[in-house]
């Protein structure tokens, strides 16, 4: 006989293949959020890479610097990407009558929003894996970092696209159509670039400053830039767990009580 436990991730795994093939049928949205990360990266790279380089050096210029500095922003803003498109599917599963169907059938009601956020994160970690191997391919190397620490990096980019998946999920399901779920995670692409994912916060005026130094993505890119480059972590670290774990709670409960109290 079947456990609860079982049942639901029977139906789980479930919607997950089906958000899946949907990915596949209709991998439109998908590409078009992917390459902006990919566009602003080649565009810093080889139009501002020289100007920025000088700035953050101190007047050398030194464009494979300035690719180290860019890379650990630019994963992130990619995940920020990718969950824009976990919105829009979710708003569009809520206003297409498919949610008020599963809700006659014999599945787990948590099983529709984990086939979603499941599947949000697969598609955020194989984005990230495709923008990795372009700013390889253009020369960003990672010599000193160890095994522990790639794996760490790695964890931290789950952990991220988990807790935005969640926040894209709640933006989902309280929009009252697909445009307009794209509009309310726009700040999903637009924080990123007011963190320090280009510049060190310390280059922006002072009145800008707490911008880009009090949000969830200035703490996590330093992070990486740490695991990965090797540069000092301190606080961070723990401020980027607690943005990821508090992000994640947040838009876990919100989702779920959306889901439950939203008749359509």
């Amino acid at each position: 006989m079947s456990t609860p436990l079982a049942l639901a991730v029977r139906d789980s795994s479930t919607m997950l293949r089906r958000n899946l093939l949907h990915a596949r049928r209709y991998p439109s949205l998908t590409l078009n959020l992917l390459l902006t990360p990919i566009m602003l990266l080649l565009l810093f790279v080889y139009v501002f890479g020289d100007v920025m380089s000088a700035g953050i050096g101190g007047g050398e210029a030194d464009r494979s610097a300035y690719i180290a500095y860019l890379v650990p922003g630019l994963l992130l803003m990619t995940i920020g990407s990718t969950t824009i498109g976990t919105a829009v599917s979710v708003s569009n599963d809520m206003t297409e009558g498919i949610i008020a169907r599963f809700r006659t059938m014999a599945i787990h009601r948590g099983s529709v929003l984990v086939g979603h956020v499941v599947g949000s994160v697969l598609q955020s970690v194989a984005s990230v894996v495709l923008v990795g191997a372009v700013a390889v391919a253009i020369g960003f190397r990672s010599t000193d970092a160890t095994a522990l620490e790639w794996l760490a990096a790695f964890g931290l980019l789950v952990l991220f696209a988990l807790a935005l998946t969640w926040i894209a999920v709640g933006m989902g399901l309280v929009s009252p159509n697909a445009e307009a779920a794209s509009n309310n995670a726009m700040p999903l692409i637009l924080l990123p670039l007011l963190s320090s994912a280009f510049v060190p916060p310390a280059s922006m005026p002072g009145w800008f400053r707490p911008i880009a130094e009090y949000q969830p993505f200035t703490p996590a890119i330093e992070t990486l830039r740490g695991l990965l480059l090797g540069t000092e972590i301190g606080p961070n670290g723990w401020l980027a767990l607690a943005w990821c774990v508090g992000l994640a709670v947040l838009g876990y409960f919100w989702s779920a009580a959306k889901f439950d109290a939203d008749p359509r």
